[in-house]
């Protein structure tokens, strides 16, 4: 896939939920290496790096970079950045203008569940979601960063030739729908992207990121919803707590439960609750895809 179809169509987003207090800047080359990777989850990366940068400059505004560029590692270069070759890559640069992080901070951003935002405003799955993706595409991630100076963040994926018919720009066919889904997590950046990838897919969306609010939207028209995912680690009420209480609404409804880590849960723990599948995060296309259009044929086959 080319990351530039990507990256701008991240951005169309963005400019809609960010506060126009942030000014994007972006260079973005068309012509920029092909990378092999799952569309959505590149979008995802972007999606929480740009949310990330945008909650840094909430209170002041700023400027919001994005950048897009091949590069050549070498040897030395390659080492400084961890346990990644030398050679070619693309690298995506996000920067803001925020308050930036101390040193301490910086240490920990990768840590799962650590965050600096409040009770409420995420649980700090952002970075360390995209520290796993990043790793799983044989890439690297830098992050540089000081108090009232803002931060710049570089991804590196390795870059490849392909010729340009075996090029995708980020379109594959996977198992589509029309369907009303309900989609919740706490993590504004993965609700989006979510969001749109689902939209993509047909189907209609309703998102929350309160669970509370999710279950008050259930509960108020539960025959207009065919399908419940949710994350699991919410604030105020886990998806454990809201899959029980949508069940008690209606129990025939498939839920689909999302975890970071696969240590909280177990698949039989899920299912004893009457949850139908769990993902892991980050969430691929095609297993999402296919694992929402079996549950919908099996609910139309056995209602």
């Amino acid at each position: 896939m080319r990351v530039s179809t990507i990256v701008k169509e991240a951005l169309r987003l963005l400019r809609a939920s960010i506060p126009t207090t942030i000014e994007i800047r972006q260079t973005i080359p068309v012509e920029v290496g092909s990378i092999l990777a799952d569309p959505v989850q590149i979008h995802q990366i972007l999606m929480n790096l740009c949310t990330n940068a945008a909650h840094a400059m909430r209170t002041r505004g700023g400027v919001l970079g994005i950048t897009l560029e091949d590069v050549t590692l070498d040897p030395e270069t390659s080492a400084s950045l961890g346990d990644i070759k030398a050679g070619s890559y693309v690298r995506l640069i996000v920067s803001d203008t925020g308050h930036g992080m101390t040193s301490d901070v910086l240490e920990r951003v990768f840590d799962p569940y650590f965050t600096t935002k409040k009770q409420g405003e995420g649980t700090g799955m952002g970075l360390a979601v995209v520290h796993g993706i990043v790793k799983r595409h044989r890439g690297a991630i830098a992050i540089r960063s000081e108090p009232d100076a803002g931060t710049v963040v570089q991804v590196y994926f390795p870059r490849i030739d392909a010729p340009t018919s075996l090029t995708v720009e980020g379109r594959l066919p996977y198992p589509r729908g029309h369907e009303h889904i309900l989609f919740v997590d706490d993590e504004t950046s993965l609700v989006a992207m979510a969001k749109h990838m689902l939209e993509r897919l047909g189907y209609r969306v309703t998102a929350q990121t309160s669970s509370r609010e999710a279950l008050e939207s259930f509960s108020s028209q539960p025959e207009s919803y065919d399908l419940v995912i949710t994350d699991l680690t919410m604030p105020t009420m886990t998806g454990l707590d809201l899959s029980r209480e949508i069940l008690r609404v209606r129990s025939d409804v498939p839920i689909i439960m999302c975890t970071g880590f696969s240590e909280l849960i177990t698949a039989e723990d899920a299912k004893a609750i009457g949850i139908r599948e769990l993902i892991v995060k980050p969430i691929h296309t095609r297993q999402i895809a296919e694992t929402i259009r079996r549950l919908l044929d099996q609910t139309s086959q056995n209602p």
